[in-house]
């Protein structure tokens, strides 16, 4: 699998601060011994979820942004192997597969002397390197009935997973169509013109080439919404949306009044589950909001939207532990944590 680095019980383990008269996840989360037939390795595991990593900060720079969304898998994944085994989450359905590396293709990239406009398409070239080769991994844990859990790295990502996910769910006879909704609690629409693959276009994208059936946006900033792609959407009868002003600043509803509305729209087929920590108040990454939804409010929108769709995934992305201009944060990783589990625990 190119890119693509497995875990062993040894690096789970490595990662888990084990104390006696405890149980920690990472004690009882599953790795694989052996990947020379992937696909026997993981229908074998016995695991309903199959959590991955997609550590890049490639998609973002792509969309003129400064990077640092590769720096939160590896916080998440130490907050999350030390939480606690309990009646609440055991653990054991959970296997930790790995994360992909691509720092060689940003490394090239930075390392060569190329203009503003050249680096945007060298970065742009390189997320559909990332398509390619994320998608055959979504697309046979789907297809084998697992459940992606994947944390980011960008939401250029949300396109390979849709399109693979849509494909092996196809192929498990899921969906009638090799097509899937999506649910995503976003400031912004991330629905760009098609000038190239980034951060901002994943679901254009996805509808395009035919695999985003229906989309709904939760929370979408009026101030961050082009006009043009406000008409896109607004004329789009597979599109809907609940933007942040009519629930919190004009309270035409509830925040779970409309949790209800998005998994109403999204309900009648396999639904992927988006959350992009941007939209979250205070959170660090390239664009932080002081206006913006708090972390009960996403742990609130995993927990019902999970309860409520056929999850198809879990992608949270677009968060960072540390940024390129010097700012971090040490609670990316357990914010990104308390939403793995809440998802979970609501699929248990």
């Amino acid at each position: 699998m190119k890119y693509f680095t497995f875990y062993n019980k040894k690096d789970v383990l490595a990662l888990t601060k084990v104390r006696r008269f405890e149980t920690k996840v990472g004690e009882r989360v599953l790795a694989l011994s052996d990947t020379t037939n992937l696909e026997e390795a993981i229908q074998k595991s016995g695991a309903k979820f199959v959590l991955i990593g997609i550590p890049e900060d490639i998609g973002e720079k792509a969309n003129h942004g400064i990077g640092g969304t590769d720096t939160a898998w590896e916080p998440f994944l130490s907050a999350f192997l030390n939480i606690q085994s309990n009646d609440f989450l055991e653990g054991s359905n959970i296997l930790v597969l790995g994360h992909y590396d691509f720092k060689a293709i940003s490394g090239l990239i930075d390392s060569n002397a190329l203009n503003a406009d050249e680096r945007i398409d060298a970065y742009r070239h390189a997320v559909n390197e990332v398509d390619e080769a994320v998608e055959p991994l979504i697309k046979l844990i789907t297809q084998l009935g697992k459940i992606p859990i994947v944390i980011g790295g960008g939401h250029n990502n949300a396109y390979p997973l849709i399109r693979g996910a849509a494909k092996g769910l196809y192929k498990n006879n899921a969906v009638p169509l090799a097509s899937i909704n999506c649910l995503s609690l976003d400031a912004q629409a991330d629905f760009r013109p098609l000038e190239g693959r980034h951060s901002g276009n994943g679901f254009s994208y996805a509808e395009e080439d035919g695999y985003l059936q229906k989309y709904f946006i939760l929370g979408l900033h009026e101030n961050y919404l082009t006009q043009n792609i406000w008409l896109d959407i607004v004329n789009n009868p597979f599109i809907d949306f609940i933007t942040y002003e009519d629930i919190f600043l004009h309270e035409k509803k509830t925040f779970l009044e409309a949790i209800a509305h998005a998994t109403a729209f999204t309900d009648d087929t396999a639904t992927g589950i988006e959350v992009d920590l941007k939209c979250i108040e205070e959170s660090l990454c390239g664009a932080s909001t002081p206006s913006g939804l708090s972390s009960i409010h996403a742990r609130q929108f995993v927990s019902y939207a999970a309860a409520d769709v056929k999850p198809a995934y879990l992608h949270i992305c677009e968060g960072a532990s540390a940024m390129p201009d010097g700012r971090r944060s040490e609670t990316t990783g357990k914010l990104i944590s308390y939403l793995v589990s809440d998802f979970v625990k609501a699929l248990e």
